[in-house]
């Protein structure tokens, strides 16, 4: 049966402007780094995709090398684009990346202008685009000059292939210089893409207050901590979990006792809160009104359902905070 998305899928999510831009983002968007490669069932994450649509979810977020292998899940995102979602591309914002490795050679990894164009270009084939919404460099390269990446991020948005440009993984002072190169060439930097989670805070030291200034959006990745801050994870280590995949980042060795303790504790607030705790740790990022959107990855379709349930409270009293606080500790 063909796919018709649910008539009422705006009325229910919230969208923020991103940064002094245009554009609105979901505050929620899916992204697809894991469990939409060809080593995953097409049924499941074809749901997946159905549901979030429905759901107002209208931001995908992609990369060359997701997968896996590398590129799979461009090219499966591609396929369901086009046979359930024809029609509706220009309700849609597309983004993908490059600064990863990706092929062989000098010229498939980092940041020059020869790697950046290539694999926008095959990202496009992939998908059979015209263009994407948003195209990212996924990482600072130490060795190619700043102004020759972003002059690409330029180029690329002149010739038509995206309609935003970001960055992605650069810290506070490596983001204020590629911010300022790209604003001298016209092509302002839309958004940044860092990682962000109750477990990994670098941003509050200075970059979200530099995006605020420069009126850049931000989308933080692993708001989950790789699914940490889940229910998954409250009484072990599962055996369908990422911990357990051989081709995931999350390590076995990562979910300490310490790590599961901290997990409990903020799960028992949480309950108090009448959340689970990945809609507590959700909420808790989309406190800030700094945040533009924040990116989720999900295994299941319910896992889109519960994660959007965040919205329900995202207001913290000062004493939730200050015991959030005294857990992270």
């Amino acid at each position: 049966m063909a796919y018709t998305p649910a008539y009422n899928r705006y009325q229910s999510m919230e969208y923020r402007r991103c940064g002094k831009s245009g554009l609105k983002l979901p505050a929620v968007s899916l992204g697809l780094w894991h469990n939409f490669g060809h080593v995953d069932v097409l049924d499941n994450y074809r749901r997946i995709l159905h549901l979030a649509f429905d759901q107002g979810i209208t931001h995908f977020d992609l990369a060359n090398n997701y997968g896996p292998p590398p590129g799979s899940a461009e090219e499966n995102f591609g396929r369901i684009l086009h046979q359930d979602f024809h029609g509706y591309r220009d309700q849609l914002i597309i983004s993908t990346k490059a600064g990863y490795y990706m092929w062989e050679g000098p010229y498939g990894d980092w940041g020059s202008k020869k790697y950046l164009v290539s694999s926008l270009d095959q990202s496009l084939r992939r998908m059979k685009l015209d263009y994407v919404d948003i195209f990212y460099h996924h990482r600072p390269d130490p060795d190619t000059p700043l102004e020759e990446t972003m002059a690409t991020l330029d180029l690329i948005v002149r010739q038509g292939k995206a309609l935003y440009v970001g960055l992605s993984n650069y810290k506070q002072e490596e983001a204020a210089k590629a911010i300022g190169i790209l604003r001298q060439l016209g092509t302002p930097c839309l958004i940044h893409q860092p990682k962000y989670s109750m477990f990994e805070r670098w941003v509050e030291t200075g970059l979200l207050d530099l995006l605020e200034k420069e009126g850049v959006g931000c989308i933080p990745f692993s708001p989950l901590a790789q699914g940490l801050l889940t229910n998954k994870y409250l009484k072990g280590i599962p055996e369908d979990s990422r911990a357990h995949k051989s081709h995931g980042f999350l390590k076995e060795e990562q979910v300490t006792p310490e790590v599961l303790e901290k997990i409990r504790r903020l799960n028992e607030l949480a309950i108090k809160r009448d959340q689970t705790l990945a809609q507590m740790a959700l909420a808790w990022i989309l406190r800030d009104k700094r945040i533009t959107s924040v990116l989720i990855g999900v295994s299941k379709p319910e896992q889109v359902t519960d994660s959007l349930q965040c919205f329900r409270n995202t207001w913290f009293s000062e004493d939730e905070l200050r015991l959030i606080e005294e857990i992270l500790r």
